[in-house]
């Protein structure tokens, strides 16, 4: 399979697309002024409410909505972070742990109110973002992800991913994590340090003790609330977790971005530096990987497939409905049964790929075309645990039901990802949309401008349904401007414009 991760920034953000053999399967979008409290940030907060009918408190980390953590999510080892934040907070804890002493685990059906008080001054991790009406959720079991490890304090245990299969490779991995490992802290084992040497282990274990000792000093004094240590942005993360020898490609159009990303590649993977290229033609690096178009059609209400069946995505506050439809085509010749399970096994595939490219967590039913056959029903069951095989959020996937429903949870870590796909209609005293050749007049009345600009050649980008309409007569149309103007016009779609924008910039890419 082969791996894409193409990121465009722009001065609102960065969007990031991952591709897998040319087909969109996640994306995000980092927004430069968007909220912080990501999930990962580690805070030192403060307990302001203990909620005994919910066994569970409410925790003061600077959010506008009070922060949420439940008894189960205290950590066994809940004394010990008591003990940690309260030493770190009067500078008398350093980073390491080799000298601290491990409190006793706390009993796994405790009562909150035995381990908070109304104040409490701790450190806190955000394991999910803040979802509509709810604040931040948090957990008391403190990780820090790295490339290979992840670093745990206040355990000695090791883990190894379940995804490393061959016995001879965890054994391995075990005896090196058994030599490497600091005291009082704990490691899992990733996927990704599957053939990896000891040497590229320690190293990345010991930048994550500089994470903690970094962490530690800004605990010092700090009243709360306090950001203690930053999760990485969603475009490094994403480096992070996953690059491997899969990843074929990492291309950005913004020279900065590039600039940073090459050196945490040369500092962490140095030898995948090789993958990371700057996109520097004139056509837009969204549009030359055909991101734009899938975004557009994989983001609205009702999504087609190859086969002419479509899904219908409804969200409410309890959960989402995706619904599967034949569609107008019909198979001759085919049993109904095995054309409702092509149909269906095809809808299966499409409903994984929305799930990640949405962020759609909880709850989601999924009504798929009847069948009456039980070995079809289980067929599907199989085709769609496959399918989610690849999702690295937690899922369960329940088996047909005689109603022709599947229920799946997933993991839900932040708000569904909502775009919204349709064209706007502008109409007013700048633009007329009434037919395209308007809205071309009003480009032209626009390039006259250009007349005196000691720019000789330029690079016009515009709506794709401008585009085609341009492009029936492209080369009259450019004769005229060159006529009137004196300069050479080259047309340029994008799809990131809406219907009446446009964007002229001279052949070096400077705004005009």
């Amino acid at each position: 399979m082969i791996k894409e991760l193409v990121i465009h920034a722009n001065s609102k953000g960065v969007e990031i697309a991952l591709l897998e053999n040319k087909k969109l399967v996640e994306y995000h979008l980092d927004s430069y002024d968007k909220e912080g409290f990501a999930a990962g940030d580690i805070y030192l907060g403060r307990v302001k409410k203990i909620n005994p009918g919910l066994n569970a408190a409410f925790i003061d980390i600077g959010h506008e909505k009070d922060a949420f953590i439940h008894y189960s999510d205290l950590s066994p080892y809940i004394r010990s972070v008591r003990k940690f934040s309260s030493e770190a907070f009067k500078g008398e804890q350093s980073h390491l742990l080799d000298t601290f002493e491990i409190e006793p685990p706390i009993r796994k059906d405790g009562l909150m109110s035995d381990v908070f008080e109304k104040g409490d001054i701790l450190i806190f991790q955000i394991s999910k973002e803040a979802i509509s009406t709810k604040g931040p959720r948090l957990t008391c079991e403190i990780s820090l992800p790295g490339r290979y490890v992840v670093l745990v304090p206040f355990t000695d245990s090791i883990g190894i991913s379940k995804k490393i299969a061959q016995p001879e490779e965890r054994e391995r991995l075990l005896k090196i994590m058994q030599t490497i490992k600091p005291k009082n802290f704990g490691c899992v084992v990733r996927t990704n340090a599957e053939g990896v040497g000891k040497e590229e282990l320690e190293f990345d274990i010991q930048n994550l003790l500089n994470k903690w000792k970094t962490m530690t000093q800004n605990a010092k004094y700090q009243n709360p609330p306090k950001l203690l240590l930053k999760e990485m942005n969603k475009t490094f993360s994403i480096v992070r977790d996953l690059m491997n020898d899969s990843f074929s490609k990492i291309i950005t159009d913004n020279p900065v971005l590039h600039g940073d990303l090459k050196a945490y590649i040369k500092e962490y993977a140095p030898e995948h530096v090789s993958i990371l290229s700057k996109h520097e033609e004139a056509t837009p690096l969204f549009e030359k990987y055909d991101v734009s178009r899938q975004v557009k059609s994989a983001f609205g209400k009702t999504v087609t497939l190859k086969s002419s069946a479509y899904l219908i995505i409804e969200h409410t506050e309890a959960l989402h409905v995706i619904d599967v439809n034949s569609g107008p085509k019909v198979k001759k010749g085919i049993e109904q049964d095995t054309h409702a399970f092509e149909i269906n096994v095809e809808a299966a595939n499409e409903i994984a790929r929305q799930l990640r490219l949405r962020n759609i967590g909880g709850i989601i039913v999924v009504d798929f075309i009847d069948m009456k056959s039980g070995e079809y029903k289980h067929k599907l069951f199989e085709a769609m645990q496959e399918a989610m095989r690849s999702d690295k959020a937690k899922h369960v996937i329940l088996p047909v039901s005689k109603f022709g429903l599947m229920e799946i949870t997933r993991q839900r870590m932040k708000e569904v990802l909502s775009i919204d796909t349709r064209e706007p209609l502008l109409n007013n005293n700048k633009y007329k949309i009434d037919q395209p050749l308007q809205i071309v007049e009003n480009i032209q009345n626009d390039l006259i401008q250009l007349k005196t600009h000691p720019e000789k050649n330029f690079l016009l980008y515009v709506h794709p349904f401008v585009y085609a309409f341009m492009k029936k007569d492209t080369f009259s149309f450019r004769m005229r401007w060159y006529s009137k103007i004196g300069k050479i016009v080259r047309l340029i779609q994008d799809s990131s414009l809406h219907l009446v924008e446009y964007k002229l910039v001279t052949k070096d890419g400077n705004p005009v």
